[in-house]
């Protein structure tokens, strides 16, 4: 049986030890939601801090996707088309034909740009352009695809047209007739009409000898007529050698194989030269043989002989009378050139003891082959 306010006390005692004894406890209860038509109370202006603007949303990049191989992420960056033949060197005139492929898929459309014949573009993996009949000078080609994801891939294909030389003629610049030993000439080829004189070699020729190699400057595409000079100074030798020069198209690999060679006709050089004397300076003769001396020209000099200031004829066969100092004068059409020269007859005498010795000589050597 408890005795009135006992529990009481006891209840009291311990909750005051508990409160001594033991650490203060936090007990957080979270608040219960608000109605929604009940707004939250506005912070005190003391406590308000400045908003800060949230940044703009904004959606991740897509990820690329992983390349199946290595080499795949390099090809995505060069452009994947591809030309047949991938350098066209065409005639002027004549027919062909380039295609166009793209290697790769991802592209939704191929076409040519092109001012002649152009065709149509299309969603295939490749496209042809062909022409009947090349009409136009430098024309530029180009062969595009445009991407399934944007932007557009192009490549450009090297084309060359070329025409061949009409003619190809060989000549003496601002002269024409005979030439003459040791002036200065010029040798001109003319080659006409070809496309493209870039590409032209031309080579002169004295018979079968190379005599030089010249190459144009000139980068037009269209045909044009060009004059290649070559200076020569003739000789004698020279006389009657035919000149001539030949034109060669240089294509490239390419082009045509052999390349395309043009020659012109000969040019047979007629070279004026002389007199010239070939006699020593002290002839000698037997009685009856022939005297003179070797004169050559072109045209042949006429030759004089003087005798004491007198021109005369020489003998057919001259005798001991003949004996004595001569002056040989040649005159040819460039020039005129003289010659002294002593003549000594030989006699007879002379001429049969030579002959007795020649005939000793044979007896000797059958007498010795006998032996």
């Amino acid at each position: 049986m408890f005795t009135p306010g006992g529990p009481i006390t006891l209840l009291l005692l311990t909750s005051l030890v508990g409160s001594v004894t033991s650490p203060p406890v936090s007990i957080h209860t979270s608040a219960p939601p608000l109605p929604p038509q009940v707004s939250p109370p506005s912070p005190s202006p003391t406590t308000m801090l400045p908003s800060i603007p949230s940044p703009p949303l904004s959606l991740p990049a897509p990820t690329p996707p992983l390349p199946d191989d290595p080499g795949e992420s390099e090809e995505k960056v060069s452009c994947p088309l591809m030309l047949w033949p991938p350098v066209l060197v065409v005639r002027f005139g004549d027919p062909f034909r380039a295609n166009c492929s793209v290697q790769r898929a991802g592209f939704s459309l191929l076409g040519w740009e092109v001012s002649l014949a152009a065709p149509e573009p299309t969603m295939d993996r490749y496209l042809v352009w062909s022409v009947d009949r090349m009409s136009e000078w430098g024309i530029r080609a180009t062969c595009y695809a445009l991407s399934e994801h944007g932007g557009q891939c192009d490549i450009s294909l090297p084309l060359l047209v070329y025409k061949p030389p009409e003619v190809v003629s060989i000549g003496v610049s601002n002269h024409s007739g005979v030439l003459f030993e040791g002036q200065p000439y010029t040798l001109q080829c003319s080659v006409q009409d070809v496309a493209p004189v870039g590409n032209l070699t031309v080579t002169f020729y004295r018979g079968q000898r190379s005599l030089g190699r010249l190459q144009s400057n000139n980068t037009e595409s269209k045909p044009v007529t060009e004059v290649f000079s070559l200076d020569i100074s003739p000789r004698k030798e020279d006389n009657g050698v035919q000149y001539w020069c030949e034109a060669r198209l240089e294509l490239g690999a390419e082009g045509p194989h052999p390349p395309l060679v043009v020659k012109s006709q000969n040019y047979t050089a007629t070279v004026l030269f002389g007199p010239q004397l070939t006699c020593p300076t002290k002839l000698r003769v037997r009685e009856g043989e022939r005297l003179g001396c070797e004169v050559t020209g072109n045209p042949e000099p006429s030759v004089t002989w003087f005798r004491d200031g007198q021109a005369v004829v020489l003998p057919a066969r001259p005798g001991r009378e003949h004996a004595g100092t001569y002056t040989v004068l040649a005159t040819g059409p460039l020039e005129q050139k003289n010659f002294t020269v002593e003549v000594e007859i030989l006699t007879g005498r002379g001429a049969a003891n030579s002959q007795n010795g020649q005939f000793l000589l044979v007896v000797l050597l059958q007498v010795m082959i006998w032996l």
